[in-house]
């Protein structure tokens, strides 16, 4: 009876109540190894060679060999920061992302929610609509948006009656017109991710809240949104990186920033500073620039969620 209670007992760290720690060591990293390197060559690289010629004068000269480049430093940073085109360029930049950024959240979570309520047939069509906006390509979208918004042969201004009005004309009308596409084919991302949130809430949580006489705004902003925040900060974060960084929308249905460039934002005038100027170690200081504030962006926000409590 001894030896049979004594072989009961349990060893090592089970005595004391705790679990093994498991072992492994560096084999988790050799199952990320090849998406390590993969990454490594398709990102941290381009990034290094992009801060590396934003070191450099590097124009059409030195492209073609004709000249070589001539280190510059902190050059053509102190360019850029004491040209005013840029904070105006900047500053329109971040008012727009914002802007596109809260709409698509809002219309991406309204359908979310729109979807749990709807029967099947409905619910699918309306799947199906918006995963052929997200298909769609940005330049045939654009195009298409153009074509809806044209002053003489769009049937938008037919329909609400404005004549020959030109969108594209006025800075405040043209941007309106961008981010009305890049929401429409930004939102079924947000969509179908927060609608996959929902349908993992367990449907007692909301069986209660109706019966305790919540309304559908009072359950999506005290029960779903709190329960959906990590999912809401992924696309949150890849909302703010896709329009921060919007090119093709803003060329395309602008002609490349607008009259007298009114409708720049942060891309479209890298763009034109390294291609159209050829001064590509000046585009190449304002890649960086956006590099930097949208990593300062995500980190900031990352921390603020960890304050409140959030394991992400």
């Amino acid at each position: 009876m001894r030896a049979v209670r004594g072989s009961s007992r349990p060893r090592g760290g089970a005595a004391h109540g705790t679990a093994p720690r498991p072992s492994g060591g560096w084999t988790p990293w050799f199952y990320l190894a090849p998406a390590l390197l993969v990454l490594g060559g398709l990102l941290v690289y381009p990034v290094y060679q992009l801060g590396l010629i934003s070191l450099f004068r590097y124009t059409q000269a030195q492209v073609s060999g004709g000249r070589p480049a001539a280190f510059r430093g902190a050059g053509n940073y102190t360019d850029l920061f004491s040209d005013g085109q840029f904070w105006q360029v900047l500053l329109a930049t971040v008012v727009f992302a914002a802007a596109c950024v809260v709409s698509t959240l809002a219309v991406g979570c309204a359908l979310a929610v729109l979807l749990t309520r709807v029967r099947a047939v409905p619910r699918l069509a309306l799947m199906l609509a918006a995963l052929g906006a997200w298909a769609t390509p940005a330049v045939t979208g654009s195009t298409v948006w153009l074509l809806l918004f044209d002053p003489d042969f769009g049937p938008v201004n037919r329909v609400l009656g404005l004549g020959d009005h030109s969108w594209t004309y006025g800075r405040y009308s043209a941007f309106l017109l961008v981010l009305l596409e890049v929401v429409w084919c930004s939102f079924p991302f947000v969509m179908v991710t927060v609608y996959a949130g929902i349908r993992a809430v367990p449907s007692e949580v909301l069986e209660a809240a109706a019966l305790d006489g919540a309304s559908q705004w009072r359950i999506w902003r005290s029960v779903l949104a709190p329960m959906l925040r990590p999912i809401l900060t992924v696309v949150t974060i890849q909302s703010v990186i896709w329009d921060f960084k919007v090119f093709t929308q803003i060329y395309v249905m602008t002609n490349g920033g607008g009259i007298a460039g009114q409708n720049l934002v942060l891309n479209v005038y890298a763009y034109q500073k390294a291609f159209a100027s050829s001064q590509y170690g000046l585009g190449s200081a304002i890649g960086v620039v956006m590099v930097l504030i949208l990593l300062a962006v995500t980190l900031v926000y990352l921390r603020v969620l960890r304050r409140q409590g959030e394991e992400l």
